[in-house]
């Protein structure tokens, strides 16, 4: 009985919690409906219709929706009555959802309402920023939207998931799951980009291009540095953190496809990373300015750039396995070189998931990962020099040394 008590009390404080949070939001944005009492209430009502039904008959809760239902519909047109041209209807629907959470604690899982009210909170807070968003989106922006929901939404679960072709390394469904994951963090800095905008400056910048590209980002500021020599101390800047965000990217990835490797897999690859933070650093410091505006960014989500990614990505599974088949470690080695000139996403799940699966030693697989991403490094390089100004090419040159520098004792150094 003990048990059942505070079991219920529990239920009845998460949802009180849950409608304090959101009333205390709507009454912010001064809602004429409901707002920090009210929605504590409408929260409380759902849970203790839940709790009564699950005792009585499930009806109850029914009939509690249609209750707040009503009041609101009243509520709306009291208002109208009064001559409010307010027709919104956020804070209505956010009422019943509300009263919805609030059964959900009883009826279901108490996890899910919480995910639920703290997305709901977000909607309502966000406001602002997601309407600055969507006025600042055109065609070519909804095309990448819509090309990001094709990818993800429809080809992928139409995909088999079922292992083909030599050393059963080509699942579709898993390759294609990879495509998603990759375009869903390019297409995040997309948006990002598309919210700042050219008001972006230096670092945000950098942190814009390495989430979209930071080879992409390397080839627009050295063009844009040869055009205007005085740009090259903060596009030194500028590339130096998108390679430095390319190495988060990789760290992102390796958490999600080998969790239980992760720790061993990061920490070599995590204290490269802060040493580039730290050669970031003190290229800003040299520069000490601010004001950069954005290159503009292309579409993360074009069905082509997906396409390839995913052939890129079975090509370099295939050749992994084989390397690794009949080369062993030094066969690993070339494909992670190669592979990792344009593209570290690749090889860094490819390898990733050999490690977590067991198929090769987590020792292999973050020398794999880093000889890509100092592959990298040389292949960014090479595009400064051809397309970059004097001053750029020393500057990233000796950043860029000085990263490979640290790289090379990582693996030569680090013990396992």
């Amino acid at each position: 009985m003990e048990d059942m008590d505070f079991e219920a009390l529990q239920q009845l404080t998460v949802s009180f919690g849950l409608g304090l949070l959101l009333g205390l939001e709507r009454e912010r944005s001064e809602s004429s409906i409901a707002g920090i009492r009210t929605f504590p209430f409408i929260s409380l009502f759902g849970t203790i219709c839940a709790q009564v039904g699950m005792l009585t008959s499930a009806w109850l809760i029914a009939a509690g929706m249609l209750a707040v239902v009503a009041i609101v519909i009243f509520a709306n047109y009291a208002k109208l009555k009064n001559g409010s041209d307010d027709v919104g209807t956020t804070t209505e629907f956010a009422a019943m959802l509300l009263y919805a959470v609030g059964a959900l604690i009883v009826v279901g899982s108490l996890e899910i309402a919480l995910v639920v009210g703290g997305v709901m909170a977000l909607l309502l807070h966000l406001k602002a920023p997601m309407h600055r968003m969507v006025t600042a989106m055109g065609e070519h922006d909804m095309r990448a939207m819509m090309q990001f929901v094709l990818i993800s939404m429809i080809i992928l679960p139409v995909l088999p998931n079922e292992t083909y072709g030599p050393y059963d390394v080509w699942n579709p469904f898993k390759i294609w799951l990879m495509v998603v994951f990759i375009v869903g963090i390019s297409l995040s800095g997309y948006v990002v980009y598309k919210v700042f905008g050219a008001r972006a400056g230096t670092f945000l910048g950098g942190i814009i291009g390495g989430l979209v590209s930071s080879t992409a980002t390397t080839v627009s500021y050295a063009r844009r540095c040869a055009a205007e020599a005085s740009l090259a101390p903060l596009g030194a800047f500028v590339v130096m953190t998108a390679s430095c965000i390319s190495l988060v990217r990789v760290l992102v990835e390796i958490a999600v496809v080998a969790p239980h490797t992760f720790p061993t897999l990061a920490m070599p690859l995590g204290i490269m990373l802060g040493w580039c933070m730290l050669l970031a650093l003190w290229l800003y410091l040299r520069s000490r300015s601010n004001g950069q505006q954005m290159p503009e960014q292309k579409n993360p989500a074009e069905l082509k750039s997906a396409i390839f990614f995913g052939a890129l990505y079975a090509l370099v599974l295939l050749g992994v396995a084989a390397a690794k088949d009949h080369f062993g470690e030094a066969g690993l080695y070339v494909i992670s070189c190669i592979s990792g000139l344009t593209d570290m996403d690749a090889i860094t799940l490819s390898t990733a998931q050999l490690a977590g699966n067991g198929g090769i030693p987590t020792r292999l697989a973050w020398h794999a990962i880093l000889l890509a991403a100092m592959s990298n490094f040389i292949f960014k390089f090479a595009t400064v020099a051809v397309l970059g100004s004097r001053e750029l090419v020393w500057r990233v040159g000796v950043a860029f040394g000085l990263a490979l520098a640290g790289g090379s004792t990582l693996l030569i150094l680090w013990p396992w």
